[in-house]
């Protein structure tokens, strides 16, 4: 509940007031079981750490090629060499970050508190632009431009040089939306965006919309009940993209027509990973479960990991990977969830879905520990 906001006026605001009061004082999450002895399984070892400042923002990790771009709290943004863990770049936008960090390998870009989107190239800031909104999904940088997803689910289009507007959709605003990120990505020329229930395709150009698909439609009797925005982490095979809808379903949809393949009702709050058979994500309780990429069906399910607070999955060779609250990164097995090995960190929580930049695997903690870890 935590992740709740209201956006629609003040009626909105003192639910969330309420819910969050509401959970300070409820029951509390069960404690997850004692894990068994590590088997390892696949070998894999720590190759280098670095330190940022605390990460308490929704931090999602930029990855272009070995380079990885990431950004603490605080503003400070570091650009490191996946394979060696040497610094590359380093810079400070002056102000605590809602969202980031986005980058195409040149641009970088943040957003602040205060509504700012801020572009850097290397350390030096290039613009700034204020937004009417918040958000807290990290900019996505394509073709010469800054897109930015807003906590409303508007979508604003910004010059990638000067940060000079180019368009702005609105949609109808939500009572509540989540802090946390949302979808955004690239697809051919198309973008593609959540909005509410809906994966949205948009021209990049002007703005305008291509197409709606609806993974889940709004059911219940309050705003918190009804509330199905789409959360950040997607599996992509081909053209078919696969998200979640907060608490309520995971579906997958063709991205040229728009047509929705499948949706399986499922209550997760983090988002969802794919390879060529199967799409993973892991339940609000930690459960893992695995779909059929083809039609949706129950390949799996682990109940190892339940009540760990997961991050999102990453696919990563013959398995799937998962960060917990307790610093610890899981590898499961793809076929079937067994364990394939355990990898620790500093203890703190892992602020951000791990991420595979080269031959490395990225893992960020909340204290701002950085992990590369690589296979043996």
């Amino acid at each position: 509940m935590k992740r709740l906001i209201g956006w629609a006026g003040l009626g909105a605001a003192a639910l969330a007031a309420a819910l969050l009061a509401g959970c300070a004082g409820g029951t509390p999450r069960p404690k997850p079981a004692e894990l068994p002895t590590n088997i390892d399984l696949i070998g894999v070892r720590q190759v280098w750490t670095a330190r940022l400042p605390a990460v308490n923002y929704p931090l999602q990790v930029s990855v272009q090629g070995n380079q990885v771009a990431l950004a603490s709290g605080d503003g400070s943004v570091l650009t490191l060499d996946a394979a060696s863990g040497r610094e590359t770049g380093r810079a400070s936008v002056g102000a605590p970050l809602s969202a980031g960090v986005g980058g195409d390998g040149r641009l970088l870009a943040v957003l602040t508190r205060t509504n700012h989107v801020v572009a850097l190239e290397g350390s030096r800031e290039l613009w700034r632009h204020r937004l009417a909104t918040q958000s807290y999904t990290a900019p996505l940088v394509a073709g010469g431009r800054v897109f930015v997803l807003g906590a409303d689910r508007s979508l604003t289009a910004l010059d990638g040089q000067s940060g000079a507007p180019l368009w702005h959709v609105q949609r109808p605003a939500e009572p509540l939306v989540l802090r946390q990120a949302g979808v955004l990505l690239p697809h051919g020329n198309t973008l593609l965006a959540g909005m509410a229930g809906r994966l949205v395709a948009v021209d990049p150009d002007n703005g305008n919309v291509r197409w709606e698909a609806p993974l889940a439609s709004a059911r219940g009797t309050n705003d918190v009940e009804r509330l199905i925005d789409l959360v950040g982490g997607v599996g992509r095979q081909g053209g078919v993209v696969c998200a979640r809808a907060f608490q309520a379903a995971v579906g997958c949809v063709d991205a040229a027509s728009g047509n929705l393949r499948w949706t399986r009702a499922a209550s997760g709050a983090t988002g969802v990973a794919a390879d060529e058979q199967r799409v993973f994500g892991a339940e609000s309780d930690g459960r893992v479960l695995a779909w059929r990429l083809d039609n949706g069906e129950r390949a799996w399910a682990s109940d190892a990991l339940q009540w760990r607070q997961l991050t999102g999955p990453l696919v990563l060779g013959r398995s799937v990977v998962f960060g917990d609250n307790a610093g610890l990164v899981h590898m499961l097995s793809r076929e079937d969830g067994g364990p394939l090995n355990r990898l620790a960190t500093d203890g703190s929580g892992i602020a951000a879905t791990p991420v595979l930049a080269g031959n490395t695997l990225v893992v960020v903690t909340r204290n701002g520990g950085v992990y590369g870890f690589a296979p043996e």
